[in-house]
């Protein structure tokens, strides 16, 4: 039996779920928080479509194994490799391309929507896939950006930087030219530089994240089964890792905006 008070579990190929983590936390304030991070087989994005698979069984697996009422797959790669995973699991599950996809085609006024994200999810074509299996009127135009993760993950962040500038407006131009109106981020790890990804498209771009997007969506899916954690405490985060901890705890805090991440723990799977 599924249990209201039980933790939501939320995996990623890395450190880029944790900006669902923080939006989820907005959102759902008094739900507690089990995060996995498979940081010693990062990045997910170059591996083929059947060890993406096995590596997100393998992860659903582990939160199933701490007790979890839903599971979220906070990856772009994952989302759109290993979609169906949702099909064989005794909780609820989502991962971030349907809530994304959706925000994107409310979003758009002239119809023309970008998408960037790894190399695995450009490939996969699923967010184009969704977005035109809610209308086919719409045009979306995509672009694989996979030197973002790195950029976040090495801390080069800032939207004055000129190296971030400079590979923003190497994979951006086209859709810049083309007019989009409307970007989705594809992956947890761009929203991090979303200010010099919006310094360049201009304000007249929205940019989807798909975090956000994600946390929504999952609140409402909580709702809809009445899961939803009664307590009126704050709810409490814990955070497993497959590599060195801290070197999780250092790069988290860019994600999370936190200094003190304490509950870090590593494990093997």
């Amino acid at each position: 039996m599924i249990m209201s008070d039980s933790a939501i579990g939320i995996f990623d190929s890395g450190l880029g779920g944790l900006t669902a983590v923080k939006q989820l936390e907005k959102v759902l304030p008094n739900e507690n928080i089990i995060y996995f991070g498979d940081t010693a087989r990062v990045p997910y994005g170059s591996r083929s479509q059947q060890t993406i698979v096995r590596y997100a069984e393998q992860d659903a697996s582990f939160l199933l194994s701490k007790g979890v009422k839903m599971i979220i797959a906070a990856c772009g790669t994952v989302s759109s490799v290993a979609a169906d995973l949702g099909n064989v699991l005794p909780v609820p599950f989502t991962g971030v391309v349907e809530p994304t996809a959706q925000a994107a085609v409310n979003a758009t006024k002239n119809g023309v929507i970008g998408v960037i994200g790894t190399s695995a999810t450009v490939s996969s074509k699923s967010y184009k896939k969704a977005i035109l299996a809610k209308d086919k009127k719409f045009k979306v135009y995509q672009q694989e950006c996979p030197l973002f993760v790195s950029l976040v993950e090495n801390g080069f962040i800032s939207e004055e930087d000129k190296i971030v500038q400079l590979i923003v407006e190497r994979y951006l131009e086209k859709l810049k030219n083309i007019k989009i109106d409307t970007l989705i981020l594809g992956c947890t790890h761009f929203p991090i530089i979303a200010k010099a990804i919006q310094n360049y498209l201009g304000d007249e771009v929205t940019l989807i994240d798909s975090g956000r997007e994600t946390a929504i969506y999952a609140a409402n899916m909580l709702k809809q089964k009445n899961l939803l954690n009664k307590s009126t405490e704050k709810g409490e985060a814990v955070y497993y890792v497959s590599d060195t901890v801290e070197d999780f705890r250092k790069t988290a805090q860019i994600f999370l905006g936190q200094n003190d991440i304490e509950d870090v723990y590593h494990i093997t799977l």
